[in-house]
């Protein structure tokens, strides 16, 4: 299928060149802190021991990538991750757990274990504990699942216009939903107050002042994705990494983690946002502290935040070579894209965020300035992040035209 976008569309996207980037050198030892191989090895080999884990499968789309004039795409599809429809499950039930070892620990006056708690050695602790979070859809998912499975109660805050589906799949988690007026960012500082207020436990993947622990966990839990991709390329390193980026939990995990496997021969590394959320495009204009007020929401849900993690920042900003921002217009056709299949490329169900890596490759591909710019071209391998399934089946049946395959 040949995807073509409109003159708008093209002329909307933005692509910016980090001058802050630093390219040639080793993972520096001082990012540590933030995405390690250590922690990435705790996070691995506590969530290979959960019930359901499988490795997610990483697509060859050789067909697409011929169409659209590069070497090949690899596409990691995380629609069936633990049932859950994305990667977020990684992230946000270890930080569920993590957190809730800590506090047991705290609580019983001795050292704990994740495996102590996943075993339900400590449940009648556990039950007396209350995480909360806001979403905007599959992080609150993965939370209430992980409060669920591990045996503690869950709140969840949802800002205006998280669909009606993705609340019902928080609530099929047993959790107590919360609808806020306002956007995401309104849902985080509810949640934040009435955090403080009650003695609950946030559990976020977004990093703020104060609150910077719980965030590590969860990149640390991302990262077993990312080991994932590297098995399964056997030694076939991309050249490129087109990643979407909300807050920036998952573009650090993944692009951290590839720099420290690969090091200074790492690849390039490209953010991908949304037109109506840029907060890390515009962070790299304007600088960290400076917050995007969002105006419209996106059709990427996932994507749709204003402020950045400031935890992230501190690996994106030497890390990413590309900032690109894609208006909403480049994402259905994507959408149906995958799904029709091109040639002998698998036919794949992914949902509005999980396509914002392709949208964008393709975008640069179709731009006469771009393609050159970032060294696009018929031998360039890219590495795209496919987020999410069709975690709403109703809004993915409306911009893909035919329900999921996969339902």
């Amino acid at each position: 299928m040949t995807i073509k976008f409109s003159s708008d569309d093209l002329s909307a996207t933005k692509h910016l060149h980090n001058k802050n980037v630093k390219t040639g050198i080793a993972y520096p030892e001082a990012l540590n802190d933030v995405v390690s191989p250590e922690n990435s090895a705790i996070a691995r080999d506590e969530i290979h021991q959960w019930d359901a884990y499988a490795p997610t499968p990483l697509h060859e789309l050789s067909a697409l990538a011929g169409e659209i004039g590069i070497g090949n795409i690899y596409y990691k599809d995380e629609a069936t991750r633990f049932g859950l429809g994305s990667f977020k499950a990684l992230g946000g039930a270890y930080e569920v757990l993590w957190a809730l070892t800590r506090e047991i620990s705290n609580r019983v006056g001795e050292t704990v274990s994740m495996a102590d708690v996943r075993s339900g050695k400590y449940k009648d602790v556990a039950a007396g504990i209350t995480v909360v979070s806001a979403t905007d859809g599959n992080h609150g998912r993965s939370v209430a699942w992980g409060a669920r499975n591990f045996g503690c109660g869950c709140r969840i805050y949802v800002h205006a216009e998280v669909s009606k589906a993705r609340c019902d799949a928080v609530e099929d988690n047993d959790a107590t939903l919360v609808r806020v007026d306002g956007d995401y960012d309104e849902s985080v500082r509810a949640c934040a107050q009435e955090a403080a207020d009650n003695g609950w436990f946030i559990v976020s993947d977004t990093s703020y002042p104060g609150y910077m622990d719980l965030p590590r966990a969860a990149m640390a839990g991302y990262t077993v994705m990312v080991e994932e991709i590297i098995s399964d390329l056997n030694g076939q390193m991309p050249t490129h990494v087109f990643v979407q980026a909300g807050c920036g939990g998952l573009a650090t995990a993944v692009c951290g983690h590839l720099w420290t496997h690969y090091g200074a021969d790492r690849p390039r590394f490209a953010i991908v946002e949304p037109t109506f959320a840029p907060c890390l495009y515009n962070a790299c204009v304007n600088g960290p502290e400076d917050i995007f007020i969002i105006q419209e929401e996106s059709v990427m849900a996932g994507l749709s935040c204003g402020e950045i993690s400031q935890l992230a920042w501190q690996v994106l900003d030497p890390c990413i070579d590309d900032f690109i921002a894609i208006p909403d217009g480049t994402i259905a056709p994507v959408m149906r894209a995958l799904a029709t299949g091109t040639g002998s490329d698998p036919k794949v169900v992914a949902g509005e965020s999980a396509v914002a890596g392709l949208a964008a490759l393709i975008a640069c591909m179709q731009r006469d300035d771009l393609a050159p710019a970032m060294n696009l071209g018929s031998d360039s391998r890219v590495l795209l992040i496919g987020s999410e399934g069709a975690t709403d089946p109703d809004i993915y049946e409306a911009m893909v035209g035919s329900p999921p395959a996969n339902l």
